[in-house]
């Protein structure tokens, strides 16, 4: 089960939840994968809404990574279930803590 509070969100792939959560290492590992300059740029790419199924994929990836899982991402629900997972990921991620 994600703890949302450790900046984990569920994602179901083949039928089983799995965490995500994007550590700094990932995050590093994901710009250099996106070619993209910075953190802020990458955010901005995926609230945009500009983003590549490529992209959406090197997400639910890293996300995958970062909580341990080594798997594919082949997402119950499709696309939109993986698109509406990966901004949840982002959302946690970069959430100031109350």
């Amino acid at each position: 089960m994600a703890n949302p509070y450790r900046g984990e969100v569920e994602l179901v792939v083949g039928g089983r939840a799995y965490a995500m959560r994007l550590t700094l290492a990932v995050l590093a590992e994901l710009e250099g994968e996106l070619k993209s300059d910075s953190l802020m740029e990458l955010v901005e790419r995926f609230e945009s809404g500009i983003f590549s199924a490529r992209d959406l994929l090197a997400l639910l990836r890293a996300g995958l990574r970062g909580a341990g899982h080594e798997i594919e991402p082949e997402v119950d629900g499709g696309p939109v279930v993986a698109a509406q997972a990966a901004a949840r990921l982002l959302a946690v991620t970069f959430a100031v803590p109350e």
